[in-house]
């Protein structure tokens, strides 16, 4: 290895469920990688250690995330506009809850020039590659998460996977499944395309493993230039996946 200093990563929506993991594990990992993280806010930033290497910044404001850039050799984009449900609802009396997006914070200021922001200021500075985390679905215009609060949100998404997958940056897009806040690397993880777990009984994966793919993804040339679907088999069946290279072999798909 020529170049031995260690990978300086940032991990934007770091103070979320699934990038907070992310940005532990690359502390963790400090002989590999030097972790940074950006948040939205003061509070965020307390909630995962207040380190120095954690920036606030806006996404929305090109400008504001500037400083949290400079320097890095990888990003992994964890940010998401996330719908509210509308107070009132009583699930006793039936029916569905009704959900909303806060002013300035729906999917398309967010997922779309939220992403298209980080990305462009990944590529002012040279990175060497973007690990996007995004959801499955995204093939489907009527898909349900599509409805909640009317902000497309899958639509947006795939919008801001596309301009990644034009931006020339080498990059992984991982379309995850269901997130579930369940113990990591006990399961056989699954990958495929154009949402066809979807039609399966294997359409979730763990946070902790979606975090670990994102990281393994940095290491491997076999995730380059990939986009995929993200599941895995229940506890229990299937072995284990700990051959991370063979896994992101089995990707063909550019987008």
């Amino acid at each position: 290895m020529a170049d031995s200093r260690p990978t300086t990563v940032l991990v934007t929506g770091a103070g979320g469920r699934t990038g907070s993991i992310v940005y532990k594990k690359l502390k963790e990992r400090s002989d590999e990688y030097v972790a940074r993280g950006l948040v939205t806010t003061q509070d965020s930033k307390e909630k995962i250690g207040g380190a120095e290497d954690v920036f606030v910044g806006d996404i929305r404001e090109a400008e504001s995330i500037t400083p949290a850039f400079q320097g890095i050799d990888a990003l992994i984009i964890l940010t998401s506009a996330v719908p509210k449900m509308k107070p009132g609802f009583d699930p006793s009396k039936g029916g569905r809850p009704e959900f909303y997006y806060e002013d300035g914070a729906y999917p398309e200021q967010v997922d779309w020039i939220g992403q298209k922001n980080q990305i462009d200021a990944a590529k002012a500075v040279g990175v060497k590659q973007i690990v996007l985390v995004g959801s499955m679905g995204g093939t489907n215009p009527n898909h349900p998460l599509n409805s909640l609060g009317n902000g497309n949100i899958l639509i947006w998404k795939r919008k801001a996977e596309q301009y990644l997958a034009d931006s020339g940056i080498p990059y992984t897009i991982i379309r995850a499944g269901g997130l579930q806040d369940k113990e990591g690397g006990v399961r056989e993880l699954l990958v495929a395309k154009d949402d066809v777990l979807l039609q399966t009984d294997t359409k979730s994966i763990t946070r902790s493993d979606v975090a670990e793919v994102c990281i393994q993804a940095l290491a491997f040339e076999e995730a380059k230039f990939k986009a995929f679907d993200l599941a895995s088999k229940p506890e229990g069946t299937g072995t284990p996946t700990k051959d991370f290279k063979a896994l992101f072999a089995q990707v063909t798909s550019r987008f």
